[in-house]
């Protein structure tokens, strides 16, 4: 698949570009004609004046045809143009033949060109036009018929989400006269609709690009598009970004959040809702992303008939981008009092997230209640109405229906509203009108029904008398205590009777006046009443839910909750269908009397009434029953008739009030039969039933087992006509209807209560019969379901609970989620038991879970031993008590298998040390701190940090310290196996180490006592640095007036020591006020707010001379950015308006003022920043343009750290003035013990800051004060009180400090300049006694006294050699000591050559100091080296010396030389020229050649203004002014020591020096005397300079073949060679290292008797120089060196003088040892000869420089591998052949493959040391003389063979070797 990286070439797009990243909106074309216009538009160009159309095309020709066009040419300019044509080079284009055309302005020349065609191909060919302008060329173009399509290049679609879809379309354009079929391809998840098709010639189709992406990701395809009949492809780029949506789900107004299970936190809450009604709330999606995004909304759907009481209409949809999207969710209620609970999914395509929304609410229902429970109507007389107004109320904003049960018609009492309609929160007001009949007791309790709400009770009380009647007047605790007498049993008998038993004693009364048995009485059998044992009768009436109460009231229903006293056969009667008025026959009804005593029964039967019940009253004997007949008596036809009758009926002893009393009083009955009849004819309509019920169908709620359920319907009658109805439920036992018969009047309402007791477990049809108006065709099903449902909970996981492994003692928690599958709330209780709750509890351990509500529990594990736990604890779930179900039914028990581990844990740290480095104080710096938890159980932790600091502080101020660590957390939990960062801030206060140790102790669990004997553990140790910015002063260099002085006294003057000690502290607060550079004051001279202040001393020169310059060299050590500023006044002081300007300045402001508006004083740069490691040099520049001394403070800030006041001083010095700048005027030497003999010399350095050479005097008297002071003794003595300093130069005046008490003495000496200032120098000293301080008066290394650096640091811009060192220490020395230090000079530059010389400053230097070689020639790049000899004096001293090196260009000094010698010769010439000025010289010689004079020599202005102000003019030739060197300081430091001290304090350092000798005896010059003068500037002789240095190149490399050439032939010499093996044989006079001591002793025993006389002289001869003294050893030394020549040659005088002949053999033996003797005793003298010391002294030291030099040219490696070499056996002179140069010359390769390693050359060592080898030196190894070390290596090893170095079967016997280091020629 092509990408979008593909280069052009690979995909042939056409014309690919990005101008246009729309192309995919492409305009279709609704003509094709307007297509073809505008193709045919040509565009026209501007040649020259002359516009004509660039190309000239034929589309349609035919074969063999010929087609003529024009080339129209118009002159667009102003002139006349004239141009000529010419044909076309082909023949298949033709045209007139060319000539000349003269066009005017604004005309045109129309050119015919003819084309035929032969072949079917394109042709192309110009004509060209030229003028006098230039040529232009007109192509000529016939195309045959292609096709062609155009397609776009590239089409973006819109971003889109995956698994979503989006579209755009393109169009694809036929550029061609021919139909041109084509097809798309495309790869996925891009699609093309439609993929192929034809397009008519320039025709274009419309292409929809469908994008469908599944993954996200950025896709960039390539679509192909064929077309032709060959198939041509045209590429078109397609453009898409797939992005994954995230959908968050939250209420409207709440934070978005999502969440997978249903226990979510994102909860919509409907709250209350009124039954009826429908509330709609919206939940939000919201589209955090890009994209837009779909959606689709999942919820549970109830199986039918179950309506969902949460609806969502919409089911998907899309959310935009970055929006949200609210979603209706309806909420209708359906049982009053019931919590609702249900879940909306709403997931994506794809499953990709899942999101759930929980959605609650409630139902509610009316509250009504009534005013009064009971209306009390008192006494009424017969034939009076009494009508009492009462009040219902609905205190809930629910509006309801309420109905009396009670037909007013036919009832003594009427309720004037007996239904209605009652808003929400509204109270109707309703009157209750008694009209009593009869002379009776009347108690009816009326029912009142409120729809959705349990019925209420009205008692209605009243009693009527007449004027023959008075019965005892009711009242309403007649009531109360009736109910209490019914509740005990004793209201079936009849007042009378209780009144007896009452007197009789069998009854009594308890508090409340109620009767009761007596206790002897209570459970007696009474076989004659009831043939059962009497139960216990209860104490009171009980409390007896309304609903039950109006279901189980005895007047409607068979079943009641006590046994009724009279009953009815039938409550309901149905006369039918009457065809006649008055022939319908009466329907009979019994009554049954179930009391103990006589009762009466009364019908009410009102005036007018169509029902009437005979008899209308009539006694009923105890337990007997009495029949009654009812009659119907209707009036009209075709009319429906019902009525409620209403039957009171009492104890007749009840009609006498003298009879009864209020203990035994008992109210009337009070029953009722619904009776209906209508007289609808045959054929006659039975009325339309106009009504509305609530719904046919009604889902009851579910109850458990036994459960009853109850429910309310609302029949309203909407019509103007009655409406009669009966319900029949088909023998369905669980369910009951009451009323099943009745009426409705018209515009009134029915309320039917429900009751349902089912008990079948699934759901459960009922259907109850509604028949309306008494006719069949009316009737309608009423559908009933009703459900037992058994409690029931789902655990999740399928009952099991994992928990993952838990560290011992810490507690585990996992949310279980159980919910609840059934329709009705439900209790849950979970169990474990005593043992497994020791590790495992649950919270809440009891609650209610409503109907399918799924619950979170909160499960803790928390394992007590390392372990696996399985539990097993159980939950028991049983129903809910409600208002109309008392039992809570079967428990039901389900098991949990809970499963965990446990396991011990450890908690550490990813690094146990985390330093931060150094820390800016006052910042924060933060880190993360890295746990690992390498345990298989998570860890709950909790961290402690203990802070330590430590550093130079006071630890009781730092404790008090804040904590300068924050941790983010300090608790947290650690899965298993896993890591967690935490960040940490420090905030460092001091500048000092924090350490801070954070130890971790794991949580126990919350249950359990915390373990406070568990120890923390250390994690990890955090450091850090405290740190302020600082720099460091790490060198520095002096140029210009100031390039004299060395470094070490630039140091003291600039007292940089001081400035970085005080660089090194911390800052003070008033340091800190201003943390950055700021402009803070007012004043010219600003306030500092730093205690510290230090002199940058410039020193002093003559006005006008160079600027002094300084270089500091700045260096960052720490490990933090430095920003740094030097801040002069001005660039402190706040810039003021005029007005602000006093204009009043004081001498102080002035003069800064000048100094600055001059800028005397420079600093660049002024400000930077340095990095951690990073140097920069700093220049200060002082000017010499006004005399005195200039001072001005400049500040140096570093920001947030320290300010230090820098007083920069510099002295200028008018013009011939003597003047000496002293470094210091307090001055302090070295401490010197006590009991010093010989103290040491101590300098003072005096420096000439003037142009004139100046003399000084010290004043010795207050010196000669203190001496007498001490007893006579020269404390001060001052060497050289008087001399002269040059200008620029130093002077060393030399003191010797000598006290004589450990304590401090001080002296103030007056030097005297003459003709220039004096001044007051203060000198102290200090002696101590060494006995007193121990070990503490050591002696420190000289160059500890001195602070600058040793190496340079700061480049200077021009500078072209470097030295290795720039400061050498000799450390302690003992007196006599000769001391070398090697050097190296560098070239840096690779192209100047550089020529140096060393000076030396003064006359004391050279007599200590000399540097080999003084002077040099060093080429580009290279390198050199020099020997710095120390030859310390007799006295001990204190050396400070300062060498000087020159470094010149070569080419500026040849530059210098040339123009000198072309100025000398000029001036030579102008010396001897002269100008003839006769007039009459002939013409031609004027016509001769005039030559030019230079300018007229002048010798130089020496004045500053002439060399750098004024420039000398043209006509006047300067004299050219030598280079200017460049000047390098040497400083060298070292203290001699007596011989006495330094022998008892360096003991172990004196074989480390050579003493010479002979400096011993020799006296000082009398140059180097206190007070004489020399040349300052002394050179030494360069006596040992190799004349090669000063050779060119040529030469050079002629010498070099020259010896090559020599060396070459005398290697392949073979005499050559035999000559230096046989001189090896000769004896080699004076080295001592050749002497045998074996043949000695050998001599010596054969001639001791005869020479014992000579040896005794010669001993005494040989003691002579150690006894003489130190002044004669140089006559010593000279004599003995002749005595010993004279000595040599005597053999040789005696062998010519005397004849062997005469001398016997004993004489001559005798003879031969007297000469030997001497000979060994002329070398014992040599011995002893400091020359000789000397000698070998000097071959030592010259071996180990060379070593150092050869191996600073990388000649020789001295860390290698020492070789050993196997030397052959040893063979006599006589056996040894000539070598040639095969045995000498050996290759490389040859030679590195026979080299042992490190092992072979050990071993062969230690062979060596065993073995007994026959030679005894290395004396008697035969080699040549002259043949190098290195060669004679070669020869060895060639004769040995390869690979074999100690292999015993190739060398039988031990061999000699020789350990070499690879030393070159030059070493040996």
């Amino acid at each position: 698949m092509l990408s979008s990286t593909c280069p052009v070439k690979s995909v042939p797009f056409q014309e690919l570009t990005m101008k246009t990243c729309s192309k995919w909106n492409v305009h279709s074309l609704t003509s094709t004609e307007s297509s073809r216009k505008k193709r045919n538009k040509r565009i026209k160009s501007n040649f020259f004046g002359i516009e004509v159309m660039e190309h000239l095309e034929w589309l349609d020709w035919e074969l063999g045809v010929e087609s003529t066009k024009h080339i129209t040419l118009k002159n667009v300019q102003f002139k006349t143009q004239k141009f000529k044509y010419s044909s076309p080079s082909t023949k298949f284009f033709t045209t007139l033949f060319p000539q000349p055309v003269l066009l005017s302005a604004g005309t045109s020349y129309s050119l015919p060109v003819t084309f035929c065609g032969l072949e079917k191909q394109n042709y192309e060919d110009r004509i060209v036009f030229e003028m006098k302008t230039g040529t232009f060329s007109i192509l000529l173009r016939a195309s045959v018929p292609l096709h062609d399509l155009q397609i776009p290049d590239l089409v973006c679609m819109p971003v889109c989400a995956i698994f979503e879809s989006s579209e755009t379309t393109f169009h694809v354009h036929n550029n061609s006269k021919l139909p041109t079929p084509f097809y798309l391809e495309v790869q996925s998840p891009f699609s093309l609709i439609p993929s192929s098709g034809t397009l008519p010639p320039w025709g274009d189709c419309k292409i929809k690009i469908a994008f469908q992406p599944q993954t996200p990701n950025v896709f960039d395809v390539i679509a192909t598009c064929k077309f032709g009949d060959d198939d041509c492809e045209k590429y078109m780029k397609l453009e898409a970004i797939a992005k994954f949506p995230h959908l968050l789900l939250s209420a409207s107004g709440e934070p978005s959040q999502t969440s997978g299970q249903e226990d979510t936190k994102s909860i919509l809450h409907f709250g209350h809702v009124a039954i009826g009604n429908t509330v709609e709330k919206y939940m939000e999606i919201h589209n955090h992303s890009t994209v837009n995004s779909s959606f689709r909304i999942m919820h549970f759907q109830h199986p039918a008939p179950l309506q969902p009481e949460f609806t969502c209409e919409v089911r998907e949809g899309t959310v935009l981008a970055s929006s949200r999207l609210q979603i209706p969710i309806k909420f209708s209620p359906q049982t009053v009092g019931t919590q609702s609970v249900d879940y909306f999914h709403v997931t994506r395509p794809g499953n990709g997230s899942k999101s759930v929304l929980k959605v609650t609410g409630s139902c509610k229902g009316p509250v009504v209640s009534l005013a009064h429970l009971n209306l009390n109507f008192g006494c009424v007389f017969l034939s009076e109405t009494v009508t009492y107004p009462t009040e219902i109320s609905n205190t809930s904003d629910v509006p309801t229906f309420y109905q009396f049960e009670i037909d007013c018609s036919q009832s003594v009492f009427v309720i004037d509203r007996p239904c209605g309609f009652l808003g929400g929160e509204s109270t109707e007001t309703l009157m209750v009108t008694f009209r009593p009949s009869h002379p009776i007791n009347y108690y009816r309790r009326v029912a009142c029904l409120i729809h959705h709400q349990d019925p209420l009770f009205l008692d209605l009380i009243g009693t009527c008398h007449s004027g023959q009647v008075t019965p005892a007047i009711l009242k309403p605790k007649h009531i109360d205590l009736y109910h209490t007498n019914m509740a005990r049993g004793l209201t079936f008998y009849p007042p009378d009777i209780l009144r007896t038993m009452l007197q009789e004693g069998k009854l009594q009364l308890d508090t409340d006046g109620a009767l009761m048995l007596t206790p002897e009485k209570c459970c007696v059998a009474t076989e004659q009443d009831y043939n059962e044992v009497c139960p216990k009768l209860p104490e009171s009436f009980p409390n007896i839910p309304s609903i039950i109460e109006y279901f189980d009231d005895g007047i409607r229903s068979d079943v009641t909750m006590f046994p009724p006293h009279v009953t009815v056969s039938e409550k309901e009667l149905d006369f039918g269908n009457c065809l006649t008025l008055d022939q319908v026959g009466p329907l009979p009804l019994s009554m049954m009397n179930h009391t103990k005593g006589k009762v009466t029964v009364l019908w009410v039967n009102p005036p007018g009434s169509l029902f009437t019940v005979l008899p209308q009253m009539i006694d009923i004997p105890p337990l007997k029953n009495m029949a009654f007949r009812i009659h119907f008596a209707p009036t009209k036809f075709n009319m429906l008739y019902a009525a409620e009758l209403e039957c009171f009926t009492y104890y007749k002893v009840m009609r006498d009030h003298r009879m009864v009393d209020d203990n035994t009083f008992c109210p009337p009955w009070f029953l009722t039969v619904n009776v209906q009849g209508h007289t609808f004819q045959p054929g006659h309509e039975h009325f339309i039933p106009k009504y509305v019920l609530d719904s046919p169908e009604v889902v009851l709620p579910a109850v458990i087992e036994k459960g009853t359920t109850y429910r309310t319907l609302l029949l309203k009658n909407t019509g103007n006509m009655l409406i009669t109805f009966s319900l029949d439920s088909q023998h369905d036992s669980a369910i009951r209807i009451k009323p099943t018969i009745g009426f409705v009047h018209p515009q009134a309402h029915q309320i039917l209560t429900l009751r349902a007791t089912p008990r079948i477990e699934s759901l459960s049809k009922h259907t109850v019969l509604l028949c309306l108006n008494a006719s069949e065709k009316y009737n309608q099903d009423l559908r009933l379901f009703s459900a037992v449902e058994k409690p029931l909970m789902r655990l999740d996981g399928n009952g099991y609970l994992y928990f993952k492994p838990t560290c011992i003692g810490t507690l585990s928690e996992r949310s279980y989620i159980i919910k609840n599958v059934t329709l009705m709330p439900l209790y849950f209780q979970w169990k474990v038991s005593a043992t497994d709750s020791q590790v495992l509890s649950v919270e809440p351990t009891f609650g209610i879970i409503q109907a399918n509500e799924s619950l979170a529990q909160t499960w803790s594990f928390y394992p007590q031993e390392q372990q696996k736990y399985v539990l097993k604890p159980h939950i028991y779930v049983w129903g809910v008590k409600g208002p109309h179900c008392t039992e809570q039914g079967k428990k039901i028990r389900l098991i949990l298998r809970v499963i965990g581990e446990g396991s011990k844990g450890r908690i550490m740290a990813e690094k146990e040390h985390i330093h931060l480095g150094d820390i800016l104080i006052g910042n924060t710096e933060s880190g993360d701190l890295v746990l690992l938890n390498n345990e298989q159980c998570s860890l709950n932790f909790a961290l402690s940090v203990k802070q330590d600091i430590t550093g130079l502080c006071d630890p009781d101020e730092v404790v008090k310290d804040p904590m300068a660590f924050e941790l983010e957390y300090h608790h947290g939990t650690i899965p298993a196996r896993s890591r967690i960062f935490f960040r940490f801030i420090v905030r460092p206060v001091r500048r000092l180490r924090y350490s801070w140790t954070i130890r971790s102790k794991i949580l126990s669990a919350k249950v359990l006592e915390p373990d406070v004997s568990e120890e923390e553990t250390p994690l990890c140790c955090v450091t850090v640095d405290g740190v302020y910015p600082m720099i460091f002063v790490s060198d520095a260099r002096c140029l210009g007036s100031i390039s004299g002085i060395s470094k070490q006294q630039l140091w003291r003057l600039f007292s940089l020591d001081t400035l970085n000690e005080y660089l090194q502290r911390d800052p003070t607060e008033g340091e800190l006020i201003y943390r950055v550079p700021t402009r803070h004051s007012t004043h010219r001279c600003p306030s500092v707010s730093t205690p510290v202040m230090v002199d940058f001393n410039f020193g002093a020169a003559p006005i006008c001379s160079d600027p002094s310059i300084v270089l500091l060299m700045m260096e960052n050590r720490e490990m933090m950015p430095v920003n740094w500023a030097f801040l002069f006044p001005v660039d402190q002081q706040l810039d003021l308006e005029y007005w602000a300007e006093t204009g009043e300045f004081n001498p102080t402001e002035l003069h800064e003022m000048r100094i600055q508006d001059n800028r005397l004083f420079t600093v660049e740069p002024k400000s930077g920043c340095l990095f951690p490691g990073e140097r920069e040099t700093i220049q200060l520049t002082y000017r010499h343009e006004f005399t005195g001394t200039d001072r001005i403070p400049v500040l140096l800030k570093l920001s947030h750290g320290r300010e230090i006041l820098l007083n920069f001083i510099g002295i200028t010095v008018p013009k011939d003035r003597c003047y000496i700048h002293f470094l210091v005027t307090q001055h302090r030497f070295a401490p010197v013990c006590i009991d010093n003999s010989i103290p040491p010399k101590q300098i003072y350095e005096l420096y000439n800051g003037g142009s004139v050479r100046v003399i000084y005097d010290i004043q010795l008297d207050s010196v000669k004060t203190v001496q007498e002071q001490n007893n006579d003794h020269p404390i001060f003595q001052c060497l050289n009180p008087r001399g002269e300093i040059q200008s620029g130069m130093t002077a060393y005046i030399e003191w010797i400090f000598s006290p004589l008490e450990a304590r401090s003495y001080s002296v103030d000496i007056p030097i005297h300049i003459l003709g220039g200032d004096s001044a007051l120098v203060t000198f102290t000293g200090i002696g101590f006694d060494k006995r007193v301080l121990g070990s503490c008066a050591s002696f420190n290394e000289p160059s500890s006294y001195f602070g600058a650096p040793a190496v340079q640091r700061a480049s200077v811009l021009g500078q072209l050699m470097f030295m290795s060192e720039e400061r050498i220490s000799f450390g302690n020395v003992p007196v006599f000591t000769k001391c070398s230090r090697i050097i190296f000079l560098y070239n840096i530059s690779e192209t100047e050559v550089i020529l140096y010389s060393w000076h030396s400053t003064s006359v004391h230097i050279s007599e200590v100091l000399s540097v080999t070689p003084v002077s040099g020639v060093l080429p580009p790049g290279d390198s050199t080296h020099c020997i710095v000899t120390l030859r310390s004096h007799k006295n001990p001293c204190f050396y400070d010396l300062d060498l000087i090196c020159e470094v010149y260009s070569k080419r500026q000094v040849t530059l210098y030389q040339k123009e000198l010698q072309d100025w000398e010769r000029e001036k030579e010439r102008q010396r001897v020229e002269f100008t003839i000025t006769d007039q009459n010289l002939q013409d031609h010689q004027h016509s001769t050649l005039q030559k030019q004079t230079l300018p007229p020599i002048k010798e130089p202005t020496e004045t500053w203004e002439g060399l750098h102000i004024g420039k000398p003019p043209p006509e006047i030739w300067q004299r050219p002014s030598p280079a200017k060197p460049f000047l390098l300081h040497l400083g060298v430091t070292a203290r001699s020591h007596s011989m006495e001290e330094y022998h008892k304090n360096f003991a172990t350092e004196v074989p480390k020096h050579y003493i010479m000798r002979n400096l011993i005896s020799e006296p000082l010059s009398a140059s180097s005397q206190p007070g004489s003068s020399g040349r300052p500037w002394d050179k030494w002789e360069d006596t040992g300079t190799n004349p090669l240095y000063l050779a060119s190149k040529e030469d050079m490399r002629l010498v070099t073949d020259i010896l090559t050439t020599i060396l070459r032939c005398l290697q392949e010499d073979i005499h050559f060679h035999r000559v230096l093996v046989e001189g090896t044989a000769e004896p080699i006079p004076y080295f001592a290292q050749f002497w045998s001591e074996e043949g000695e002793e050998l001599a010596m025993k054969s001639s001791m008797p005869a020479v014992a006389e000579a040896l005794s002289a010669d001993a005494g001869q040989g003691q002579q120089p150690g006894n003489a003294e130190p002044k004669e050893a140089e006559g010593e030394v000279s004599s003995t060196v002749t005595a010993s020549a004279d000595v040599n040659q005597s053999p040789n005088l005696a062998d010519t003088e005397i004849d062997d002949e005469w001398l016997t053999e004993e004489r001559k033996e005798l003879l031969s040892a007297v000469r030997m003797e001497e000979q060994l005793a002329q070398r014992r003298r040599l011995r002893r000869f400091p020359e000789f010391c000397d000698l070998l002294e000097s071959i030592l030291e010259n071996t180990l420089q060379n070593i150092v030099i050869e191996a600073s040219r990388g000649e020789v490696v001295l860390t290698a591998r020492p070789r050993v070499i196997a030397l052959p056996p040893t063979m006599s002179r006589s056996t040894m052949e000539p070598l040639s140069i095969q045995d000498i010359t050996l290759s490389k390769i040859e030679l590195d493959h026979s080299l042992p390693n490190t092992q072979e050359i050990s071993e062969s060592i230690n062979e060596l040391d065993r073995s007994n080898s026959t030679v005894s030196d290395l004396s008697e190894i035969k080699r040549p003389a002259s043949l190098p070390v290195t060669n004679l290596t070669l020869v060895s090893l060639d004769r040995l063979p390869r690979r074999s170095w100690l292999n015993p079967d190739v060398i039988h016997k031990p061999q000699n070797t020789l350990a070499i280091s690879g030393f070159s020629n030059r070493t040996v």
